[in-house]
């Protein structure tokens, strides 16, 4: 896909590739050399490398809906190259790629001219620059408040275990006293017919 190409679809909405994890429906915002910045509703704003793309649509028969609102033209990068872009992200959460083997989300620490390395969970991932297809600012926020959302699930089903057990417990505990009580009344009752017993042959 060509710049020329590119510019002639500048603000409209496109799907990228016909389909894959690297396919994504958005408006085209800007066009360069080797790169386009593309706004989508999962991921908000994508660095695209041109030498990957296989296709784009235009006026796709499923209509391609499209509901998010135009960035400011502050909030999203104007670089000459596809390496610049990638430099200006160093040190924020990054995900590179939408999906696949190669899909990466972590702490992106050092960009070089062959590769860049990623710090993910407690791995650090060298991946070649040829192999980064496109790249996004990370989802950190939204993995937290699923995190949150987790915990707080967890923690509900640990108190209702908790409740679960006091009430068998209070239940069991009940029942003994029960059955101690029936014990007791029923060794009354015999010991009570043993002395009538005696009283009799008296």
């Amino acid at each position: 896909m060509n710049k020329d190409l590119l510019l002639t679809l500048m603000n409209r909405v496109i799907r990228v590739d016909r389909g894959g994890p690297e396919s994504r429906i958005g408006k085209l915002l800007a066009a360069e050399d080797d790169h386009f910045v593309l706004l989508t509703e999962k991921d908000g704003i994508v660095y695209y490398k041109t030498q990957h793309i296989k296709s784009i649509t235009l006026n796709s028969r499923d209509g391609m809906e499209f509901n998010v609102e135009d960035p400011a033209a502050d909030s999203y990068l104007l670089a000459p190259d596809f390496k610049t872009v990638v430099g200006s992200l160093r040190h924020h959460w990054v995900k590179v790629n939408r999906g696949g083997p190669e899909m990466l989300e972590g702490i992106m620490d050092e960009v070089s001219e062959d590769y860049i390395t990623i710090f993910s969970k407690e791995e650090i991932i060298r991946l070649a620059m040829y192999h980064v297809r496109n790249i996004s600012l990370g989802t950190t926020s939204e993995k937290a408040a699923e995190g949150k959302k987790d915990q707080g699930k967890n923690s509900e089903n640990k108190n209702n275990e908790n409740k679960n057990s006091e009430v068998n417990d209070s239940d069991e505990s009940s029942n003994n006293k029960t059955e101690n009580n029936n014990k007791q009344k029923n060794e009354k009752a015999v010991n009570d017919r043993g002395r009538n017993v005696r009283n009799r042959r008296r």
